[in-house]
């Protein structure tokens, strides 16, 4: 007996993702739960004294979307408290957004901000761009993230205070031996902690970033995201929000096993087998994150051929894995043992080698229920697309690497260029049956917006226009295929699938009201696609007319 609905939409345009049912006119919601998916006669039908009825007048619906890869505290954090460069600025650019935010704050405050673009590292990386920083910034700390989040520029006060100096792998110097302030990798976390040691956020703040980073989230039409590497104070504020009923999504958080990045603490064992505690209904801590390599561009992703040569490097180099193969595989089984899954970045080819090899040992061992994501998976050997489906790994895929643009032009740079433009094989790892899981990866992408995301999946083309051509163009997938890999193909990757990712009788009430039809509309349209509404469990999170 179907329980009475609440709520009805009808004489819509629905696109279900389920395959049973991929096409309907009406749902019905009670509870926060849909009821009914059907025709408008069908649904319309269970109407009884005190149902909302609402006519859609063939507006498009569809379910929400799901990010399988984001770091939402962070933006929330950056939009909230920090300061935002131009985007794609130049080295007097970000000079001078530095000069005028340190105008307005006190001497000695941190500057904290960013992204600067990955292919301005030849700008900033001199002893003179170093000088300039310093100048600008009147004597106080600076510290800017890439757009990759994995690399910082910082200033001489910040590398003072951080005790961090020439000689220190990953301190980039300049032809004669100066600082320039460029800090690859791990080099920046002594300056992530001298920052976070100067005061940092407070538990209110981080609960606001969080929050500010769900809002953010929402108006892009997503109920639902996997944060890929998450603190002990978000896994706080996510509790905390969902405790007093403000926690507007699904939230699957991956808890650090090692990082190269943030400068967290704790993180390890201290931080992944401490996760239960703060589970509640919405919020999931299921996963571990493992930082497996670097990035391409700074030639600290691990390839099985070798990176172009250079005068740092040589002709022989390849990148390393951060964990030996018998330590990755011994992670996996702990957390295994735990029933914990693991999402794990791999940007190049032997990282994501190594991942299948580990996960092909567990599977043999009888963990046959955990997940494994290859977190970008930019960077495939061919021998190795058909073990994903094999082996039960997803592939979880970010925006901005499938379509030309800034860091696919900085990979062209360190890569012979074959190489380079065979990223992001998303075709044939469909066709060999593996689950493909879209991700954002924002705030390394500029925003959370699934559908340049989709867009770059249909046309290998850059959203945004700003970067000519097609990367790799057999690899587009169709366009119901990129809409499942940001939603039942999201859900299936983070365990959600029973609650969220398809329009069914019995899951969550989560679905998006579009501005179009994308099916009906040329490909090269899709990134114009906006999103009206968002409803997470029945109730509307999200409304355009309202902002």
């Amino acid at each position: 007996m179907t329980t009475q609905p609440e709520l009805i939409l009808t004489g819509g345009r629905i696109y279900t993702v389920d395959p049973a049912n991929p096409w309907a006119e009406a749902i019905a919601v009670a509870s926060g739960r849909i009821v009914a998916v059907g025709s408008a006669a069908e649904v319309g039908a269970l109407a009884r004294p005190g149902t909302e009825v609402r006519q859609l007048g063939g507006a498009f619906v569809m379910p929400g979307l799901i990010d399988a890869h984001n770091h939402h505290a962070i933006a929330g954090e950056e939009e909230l408290f920090q300061l935002r460069l131009p985007i794609g600025a130049h080295l007097d650019g970000i000079v001078s957004a530095v000069r005028e935010h340190a105008a307005a704050l006190p001497e000695g405050a941190w500057i904290v901000g960013g992204p600067w673009a990955s292919d301005r590292l030849g700008e900033i990386s001199t002893a003179d761009a170093l000088a300039q920083l310093d100048e600008a910034a009147g004597g106080r700390p600076v510290m800017l993230s890439d757009d990759s989040h994995h690399n910082r520029w910082v200033n001489s006060r910040a590398l003072e205070l951080a005790g961090v100096e020439a000689g220190h792998d990953g301190v980039v110097v300049d032809a004669d031996g100066r600082l320039t302030g460029v800090l690859f990798e791990a080099a920046g976390i002594p300056v992530a902690r001298a920052h976070r040691a100067a005061g940092g956020l407070t538990p209110a703040q981080d609960r606001q970033a969080s929050q500010r980073g769900v809002e953010i989230l929402n108006s892009f039409g997503v109920t639902a995201f996997q944060d890929a590497a998450v603190s002990a104070p978000t896994l706080e504020a996510l509790r905390s929000l969902d405790a007093s009923g403000d926690l507007n999504a699904w939230v699957v958080s991956s808890m650090l096993i090692n990082d190269d990045i943030f400068g967290y603490t704790p993180i390890g064992e201290d931080l992944v087998f401490d996760g239960e505690r703060y589970r509640t209904e919405h919020h999931r801590p299921d996963f571990v994150k493992i930082f497996l390599d670097g990035v391409p561009p700074t030639r600290t992703g691990a390839f099985i051929e070798p990176y172009l040569p250079d005068d740092v490097h040589g002709a022989h180099h390849h990148g390393e894995t951060l964990l030996k193969p018998e330590e990755l595989t011994d992670w996996l089984r702990r957390v295994a043992q735990r029933g914990i899954s693991a999402k794990i970045h791999c940007t190049g080819d032997a990282s994501v080698h190594a991942v299948l090899n580990s996960v092909e040992t567990l599977r043999r061992e009888g963990f046959s229920d955990t997940r494994y994501h290859v977190a970008h998976g930019q960077f495939v050997h061919p021998d190795d697309i058909s073990r994903f489906a094999e082996l039960g790994v997803v592939a979880e895929i970010s925006p901005f690497i499938w379509v030309p643009g800034p860091i696919v032009d900085a990979i062209r740079e360190v890569l012979p260029r074959e190489r380079a433009d065979r990223i992001q094989p998303n075709r044939d790892l469909l066709d060999a049956g593996a689950v493909v899981a879209g991700g954002s990866d924002w705030p390394v992408s500029v925003s959370p917006n699934a559908w340049e995301g989709i867009h770059g999946l249909v046309t290998r083309e850059d959203p945004s226009g700003q970067y000519p051509g097609t990367l790799w163009p057999e690899q587009a997938i169709t366009l119901d295929e990129a809409i499942a890999a940001f939603t039942i193909g999201g859900a299936s990757a983070l365990g959600i699938s029973d609650e969220t990712g398809s329009l069914e009788a019995g899951k969550s009430a989560d679905f998006v009201l579009l501005d179009r039809d994308p099916f009906e509309r040329p490909a090269g349209q899709l990134v114009q696609t906006t999103v009206d509404e968002t409803w997470f469990a029945g109730r509307r999170v999200y409304a355009r007319d309202e902002q």
